[in-house]
């Protein structure tokens, strides 16, 4: 059975050793690591020293907070990332529905176009055959 010793929430818990399977020795003991961003529950035990197996233990956890400390990096990329992605994406809708109006904008102005000059059309000839009508009582007078 592994025996830890548990170290109050309040004190900051610094690590020294080497993630290297490479034999313990002094140089491995240079390498502090910290996880002050792991919640208290998640944090690394101190390993009983006079145990390989709780520095296995210890090691391994290590390894692991490592792991999800960089998992939660991506994941706050990605995140991050998504959100361009749908502010992008609205902004793409956005202009789409702008385009979409504009075309249909367009062709109702070319069908009130087109409506307009026919009734201009219409106006001239009827504009013409009063003429003709007024020149034909002005001959015949």
């Amino acid at each position: 059975m592994i025996t830890t010793a548990r170290v109050p929430a309040d004190k900051p818990v610094r690590i020294a050793f080497s993630l290297n399977d490479s034999p313990d020795d002094a140089s491995s003991e240079n390498f502090p690591l910290a996880f002050p961003e792991l919640d208290q529950q998640l944090q690394p035990l101190p390993p009983c020293h006079d145990s390989k197996e709780s520095m296995q233990v210890y090691k391994q956890h290590c390894k692991i907070a490592e792991e999800y400390h960089e998992v939660k990096k991506e994941i706050a990329l990605l995140e991050e990332r998504k959100k361009e992605l749908i502010a992008r994406l609205e902004q793409v809708e956005k202009e789409s529905m702008d385009a979409a109006q504009l075309a249909k904008e367009y062709a109702d102005l070319t069908e009130e176009n087109r409506t307009l000059k026919l009734a201009q059309t219409q106006c001239v000839e009827q504009l013409e055959k009063l003429r003709i009508q007024y020149q034909k009582r002005q001959g015949s007078s």
